[in-house]
């Protein structure tokens, strides 16, 4: 991982397309994001769609740590 590495999230629903980059470290503010966009009555994106874009970032960070542990 180094410093000017930025990751990508990102969701296709309907005619919308969701799309969120960050920087290594700021994942809290990734969810931050995600919680009040979903909070948002006047988006289509809601609780379940952050959800899912939560469960990747987790996911990546898994996969990120196994490689380390190897």
């Amino acid at each position: 991982m180094n410093k000017t590495e930025v990751r990508q999230l990102s969701l296709v629903k309907g005619s919308h397309r969701y799309l969120f980059r960050y920087r290594p470290g700021s994942e809290a503010d990734v969810i931050g994001a995600l919680a009040t966009l979903a909070s948002n009555a006047q988006t289509d994106f809601d609780w379940f769609d952050a959800a899912v874009l939560s469960y990747q970032m987790g996911r990546r960070i898994e996969t990120e740590l196994d490689e380390l542990r190897a």
